[in-house]
């Protein structure tokens, strides 16, 4: 896990490299733009947010029968389903499954959850070698960084960075960072691990209550290929990526892929029912891990609506000129300040105020989460709370008097545009004066271009 530190702090390094940040913002934006390629692409485009809004706030408001379906019929189809209050029984389920095998080697597909529940560090601390078979969450593993983006957990790295950490760690060429090579390093070394493998462990997208089954989506086929070859598949599952029936599933695949990566579906959409035969085994942990608790808060119950798509991190320009990492989550962006002072508002305090309140999250979001209203609102409860800075309380409180009162807002007004008239003349003649020089556009030249060529022509 990485320190709490507030994020305008831990926004300094990336902000401060303009190179990187400005690289970051295009890269995202480039993706946000083909996000709505796909939308305009699709004349029912809004029409399917709304469907998925609505059967979100339907499961979420009736999440107890659903589960409980949810468990029945997987069971009847062969699964064994766990149960994990929180982030410590989720590591233990697993570790007690792979102690029940053992299993001494795992290879794992892209989930946030077990990033959320720290299993990595935690399997790794019981003598569990875990492999990331994700590309990018490969790179970031390697690395001992966290993913920085939940679709695209590398995105903050340059390829001449990736052809570094390869360098060293896979033994390819010093110096190589063409993406085709370094892919096909990064297959064969996979390629490796997948062999090795005793057990698999999946995320799960959605989990359908009607069917018992789970539905797992990528682009690289990892997750396929990890849960194909051992004879042990472990799911692990948030309990709100449940929706009712098998029919529902076409309305969030048609736009998941399209808000995440401006697909028009991925390239694997992988449906599991029960082990895939009699010597096999699929264990589905369902996680709360503080879920119940933000169920039960009717302002922020509608961000278990997100089917973390990202495409909110993609638009927001906080985000994108800041870095994932400055927020210190497991989530980050926009969805992730809204969801991590849920679970510990002291350390998580500054990430409500890490926006513009520009309301394109809102926008882009393909399940209607109203994002920016929910961040304005968490700034209300932290006022509440109390852990605003003092210098904060105290600006706002004075701001708060001068719109209250005619007069004093009058007298504001006038010293200030007297201290407008005022500062500027008295900067120019005291210590100032080399800052503002320093930063003053430069006198325009003497003779202009056009002068300068006439009297060149004319010897």
């Amino acid at each position: 896990m990485l320190p709490i530190v507030d994020h305008p702090d831990a926004a300094k390094p990336f902000v401060n490299d303009p190179n990187r940040s400005r690289w970051h913002d295009q890269a995202l934006w480039f993706v946000r733009s083909k996000r709505d390629k796909q939308a305009h692409s699709i004349p029912e485009w809004e029409y399917l947010r709304d469907c998925a809004s609505r059967i979100k706030t339907h499961t979420i408001a009736n999440l107890a029968g659903y589960l409980e379906e949810f468990e029945k019929n997987a069971t009847a189809r062969g699964a064994t389903v766990h149960w994990a209050r929180d982030a410590e029984h989720h590591n233990e389920i697993v570790l007690n499954i792979l102690r029940q095998h053992h299993t001494h080697r795992i290879v794992k597909s892209k989930s946030m959850l077990t990033e959320e529940c720290g299993l990595n560090h935690y399997l790794e601390a019981n003598d569990v070698e875990v492999v990331d078979t994700d590309l990018g969450e490969r790179i970031v593993q390697l690395r001992g960084e966290t993913p920085s983006h939940i679709v695209l957990p590398a995105i903050h790295i340059k390829k001449e960075e990736v052809g570094d950490t390869f360098h060293q760690h896979l033994g390819t060429d010093d110096g190589a960072s063409d993406p085709s090579y370094l892919t096909e390093a990064a297959r064969s070394h996979l390629r490796d691990k997948f062999l090795a493998g005793e057990v698999g462990i999946t995320g799960v997208n959605f989990a359908i209550a009607e069917t018992g089954g789970i539905v797992v989506c990528t682009n690289e086929g990892n997750a396929d290929l990890g849960i194909s070859l051992p004879k042990v598949h472990i799911a692990c599952m948030g309990i709100e990526k449940l929706i009712p029936r098998q029919r529902d599933l076409g309305v969030f695949t048609r736009l998941l892929a399209r808000a995440a990566t401006g697909q028009p579906i991925t390239s694997y959409t992988s449906h599991f029912y029960g082990p895939r035969d009699a010597d096999s085994e699929l264990h589905i942990v369902l996680v709360d891990n503080g879920r119940t608790r933000l169920r039960e808060s009717e302002q922020f119950r509608a961000s278990m609506h997100c089917i973390r798509c990202g495409s909110c991190m993609n638009t927001c320009p906080v985000y994108r000129r800041s870095g994932g990492h400055s927020y210190r989550a497991t989530v980050p962006g926009p969805i992730g300040s809204v969801l991590s002072p849920t679970r510990d508002a002291e350390s998580y305090k500054s990430l409500p105020y890490a926006c513009s309140l520009c309301g394109s999250c809102t926008d882009v979001c393909p399940v209607k989460i109203p994002l920016h209203h929910q961040l304005l609102a968490w700034r209300g409860e932290l006022v509440g709370k109390k852990l605003l800075p003092w210098s904060k309380r105290m600006s706002m409180t004075m701001a708060s008097r001068i719109f209250q009162s005619p007069r004093l807002f009058n007298f504001t007004g006038s010293v200030g545009r007297t201290a407008l008239r005022v500062l500027p003349r008295w900067m120019t003649h005291n210590r100032f004066n080399k800052w503002t020089v320093a930063r003053d556009l430069p006198e325009p030249p003497k003779e202009t271009f056009h002068d300068w060529y006439r009297r060149h022509r004319s010897k």
